[in-house]
Parts: structure tokens; sequence; C-alpha cells
């Protein structure tokens, strides 16, 4: 009876934490890309080169970087809202042309005559991925676009009701230290919790902010730092470097098969916990980021305990290595595992 009972309670209380999502409005600002892939099957190797020729069935193209967090935000029923800059090339349009297919809004979405859209192309032969192959550029914003590009996200955040701001950032330059301080000071003043998904560009600008996600490669570049990741010792004190460093309230560590790590603040103490990682037929770790920071981000938003936010943000993360690609989590699949958590 009390584990009918006990189960019946949990059963309340995650559907409960999936149902406030469908209420939050999302600010996603970060690198955006195509991700192009080419569908096709090997069966010969070319007699120009020892490479295998892919005869090409099926093209596909997908909202890639900042983008599959709108997606991923969106598939959880929360209303996305991505600020972003394209190239005001074909990529570019094409970019626009897949977010009016899904149904989002593109206000925040600016075009730039100095840039091209960020275009990761995939061939993949027999269910294997051959070749990847980036087009793309890294510099910062001309100041121009960065200017305009600050405007755009000020209004928004001013003019909506915003219930979290999400950093998504890969280093394209799209994304400036500057820009960071000016959205958290907004967001301070109007109690918006913010979370940034880093790379090492801008690693130790997000100050004071709510929830920072790095994974290991990322932590260990951002601070200079190698250690043993398997050694708990070591590793909380590389978190404790880090949360001296950038003071945020919570800090999501990803771990990749090793599971996740949390470090949070509770009454003024912190606690810290390795989740493990959940046995799963991995065809794809492509948007597994992604997605920890979208689900994480939702849960922050609605005030859930760190560690319910890490254990369901970590289940959600190897959900979508099971997909070929890169792929928004699935809810009601995510909702229904999300029973067998340990909370």
């Amino acid at each position: 009876m009390e584990d009918y009972k006990g189960r019946y309670m949990k059963e309340k209380l995650i559907a409960h934490l999936f149902d406030s999502f469908n209420q939050l409005n999302v600010l996603i600002i970060g690198d955006v890309m195509v991700d192009s892939y080419l569908w096709g099957k090997v069966d010969r190797i070319s007699p120009e080169a020892p490479v295998p020729i892919v005869t090409v069935k099926s093209r596909e193209n997908r909202l890639g970087g900042a983008a599959n967090v709108a997606l991923n935000i969106k598939a959880l029923g929360a209303n996305p809202i991505l600020c972003s800059v394209v190239g005001n090339d074909q990529k570019g349009k094409e970019f626009l042309d897949i977010m009016k297919e899904q149904d989002m809004e593109t206000t925040g979405i600016l075009r730039s005559d100095e840039r091209i859209t960020t275009t990761k192309f995939r061939v993949i032969g027999n269910k294997m991925q051959m070749l990847r192959v980036d087009e793309e550029t890294d510099i910062p914003l001309e100041p121009k676009d960065a200017g305009a590009f600050d405007n755009c996200i000020e209004k928004i955040v001013t003019g909506n009701k915003i219930d979290v701001i999400i950093f998504q950032d890969y280093d394209k330059g799209i994304i400036s230290e500057k820009l960071i301080g000016k959205v958290v000071r907004i967001a301070s003043e109007k109690k918006i919790p913010v979370a940034a998904d880093p790379k090492k560009r801008n690693f130790s600008a997000y100050k004071n902010i709510s929830l920072f996600k790095p994974n290991l490669k990322e932590l260990k570049e951002g601070l200079n730092l190698d250690f043993d990741a398997r050694d708990e010792l070591q590793l909380k004190k590389a978190v404790e470097q880090l949360n001296k460093l950038i003071h945020s309230e919570i800090i999501l560590l990803t771990l990749s098969e090793d599971g996740i790590f949390v470090e949070y603040s509770d009454n003024g103490v912190r606690n810290s916990r390795i989740l493990p990682s959940h046995i799963r037929s991995v065809a794809d770790v492509s948007g597994a980021g992604d997605t920890v920071i979208s689900v994480a981000s939702l849960c922050l938003a609605v005030k859930a305990h760190p560690t319910v936010l890490a254990s369901v943000s970590n289940l959600a993360g190897g959900l979508v290595c099971e997909k070929s690609g890169v792929v928004p989590v699935d809810k009601q699949q995510l909702q229904r595992e999300a029973l067998s958590l340990k909370l």
C-alpha cells in the first residue's frame, strides 16, 4: 500500500512538473546553425582515392545549435523565443524557412551581410556518419550588427513575460562578454533566472547567473586544469574552483557516459551529488547537451529542486542519444521514464 501511495505521489509530482512547462516563455540567445544531412548507401570504394562512395538517397536540413535548444523547449511544451544572427545568404533563408515550418517566431533572428550562416554538412552512409563538412565563421559580430542584436534582445526581454533566459554558446561570435553582462543585469532587475551552456571564449564571463552547465572538456579548458574526473574529490575541488570564479547558484557538469554532477546552494550551504548515466543503446550523442540545458532551464524556471533538475536533465540527455542525428526530446517518453527516477 505504501509503495502504491509513493508511486502515486511521484506520478503527481512528475505530472505537475511537466505540465508547468506549458506556461513558460523561454528566451534563447546563441549561435544557430543548419544541420544538413545527406543520407545514402555505400557499396563501393572510389577508384580515384581509397574512400567510400555514398550514393545519395535523400537530403534533409534541420535546425542546429541554439535553434535545437529552441526545438527542445517547444517539444517540452514551452514557448521558445530564439535570438541569433544568420547570414543574408541561401542557408540563412533556409534556416528561417525551417523555423516557420516549425511554427516558431523569427522576430529575434537578424540577418547580416557580414556573415555566412553556419552549416554542418553530415554525410551518412549505411546509417553511419562518413564525413562532416563545416561552413562557418567564428569572428565576433561587426559593431553595427552587435548593436542591432543587443537592441533586439533588450526589446524582447522588456516587452515580453520571460520566465528564463538561456545562453547557448558555440563560440561562433554571436555572444560577447558585453552582451552577457547586459542581459544578466536586465535579468537580475526583472528577477529572471539565467542559464548558460558555455564554450571556451566566454567561459568566465557568465558570472552571477542561476545555472551554469559545462561539460567536462569545457570545464578543464575553461579553468586550464587537468584532473581525474572519476576521482570524486578532484572533481569536487575543480567545481569549487569554478564556482569561486563565476558564482553560479547551480553548477551542472555533464560527464558523458559517467552521468552528471550537480552542485548547488541549499540554505547557504553548498551541496553536491553525482548521478550516474542511464544504460542505453547509444546511436548518436549529437545534441545531447542542447537537450540537457533545455530541460534544466525549464526546471529552473519552475523552481524545481536542483537534484530533481539534474535527474530529469540527465535522463533527457540519454534519451536523445538513442536517436540518429540531432533531434529534440520526446516529452511523453521523458515523462514516463522519469517515474523510475529516485527523486
